[in-house]
């Protein structure tokens, strides 16, 4: 249970109320960020707006390490609605169940590409706070990224950052998505 719970739906507006009814046909509930988020409905507009840019069809970065990366921020910052999620986000596109579950030790594992690793470590590097970046991560991210990709890369970082702390500052508790994050989580 979140720490702070969404409003009553008659008191959103109008076409936060249209989302809510999306979202329990497709999730059947409605999604307690989405709710939470609602309070400030165009913060929230503007939010979901940037998502789908980010994660359109003419990104240069694939869907699976989109994925993978906005799995390993979620993970760093403890936020347990967007593991849920995310995962699930990433097996749908292809991740494998052996590589989600090397997702934390991404750097000795050869079930990732070097674009993969070069990806990831700059994920992990902008997400520590304090932790200035190296010319080494920049060097091996510019190998396999070309500038507009790197740029994106960047916002989604920052856009995974962002969504994952709300959530994890709000206590939302993952909403049963994946059943391997399920079963890791029950495990540790």
């Amino acid at each position: 249970m979140s720490y702070i719970r969404g409003s009553e739906i008659f008191r959103y507006p109008w076409y936060m109320r249209v989302i809510f009814f999306l979202q329990r046909r497709r999730y059947g509930r409605e999604l307690e960020p989405v709710r939470l988020w609602g309070r400030l409905p165009l913060a929230y507009l503007s939010m979901a707006a940037m998502y789908r840019t980010l994660d359109g069809k003419t990104s240069r970065i694939n869907p699976e390490l989109r994925s993978l990366v906005q799995v390993l921020i979620s993970r760093i910052n403890c936020c347990d609605f967007c593991i849920d999620l995310n995962s699930s986000a990433s097996l749908e596109r292809g991740t494998t169940p052996e590589k989600f579950a090397s997702l934390l030790a991404f750097e000795q594992s050869p079930l990732f590409s070097e674009q993969e690793k070069a990806a990831l470590c700059y994920a992990t590097a902008v997400t520590h706070t304090g932790c200035k970046l190296d010319a080494k991560i920049i060097s091996h991210l510019r190998q396999h990224f070309d500038d507009q990709a790197i740029i994106e890369l960047a916002a989604l970082i920052a856009y995974q950052n962002m969504a994952s702390k709300f959530n994890a500052a709000l206590g939302i508790p993952a909403h049963g998505f994946c059943d391997i994050y399920t079963r890791e989580n029950l495990n540790s």
